[in-house]
């Protein structure tokens, strides 16, 4: 059964094309280890929320946008064996790949598909 990794991320908005750069180099190494497609996403209407919103769980400030991405795996065995040689990966390392968005405020989850159509 497929496994997707999902994420949603504030990136300020004036590294947008620092964070592509970041992700395409990242998305390449993914593939490497087996990943069955990567997606990326720059947040174009995303509305602040009542009660919740993407922009309100990664607390968003004026200044950035909303990120949405997801990795899709052939499983759950698959990726942890996958993630695992990934976290070793020089190529990921911040000093090499530094990330432009503070990781801090990140969200992310590993879901099992239960439809695609």
């Amino acid at each position: 059964m497929k496994y997707v990794d999902g994420f949603v991320l504030a990136v300020p908005s004036d590294k947008k094309q620092d964070y592509i750069k970041h992700v395409s180099d990242a998305a390449d190494v993914f593939m490497e280890y087996g990943a069955l497609s990567l997606v990326e996403c720059w947040g174009d209407d995303v509305p602040e929320g009542q009660l919740t919103s993407f922009p309100m769980a990664v607390k968003c400030q004026p200044n950035e946008t909303v990120c949405f991405s997801w990795v899709t795996w052939p499983s759950k065995s698959f990726r942890d064996e996958a993630m695992e040689k990934l976290m070793a990966d020089p190529r990921l390392q911040p000093d090499v790949n530094p990330m432009p968005f503070d990781g801090n405020r990140m969200i992310f989850g590993s879901f099992n598909v239960v439809v695609e159509r």
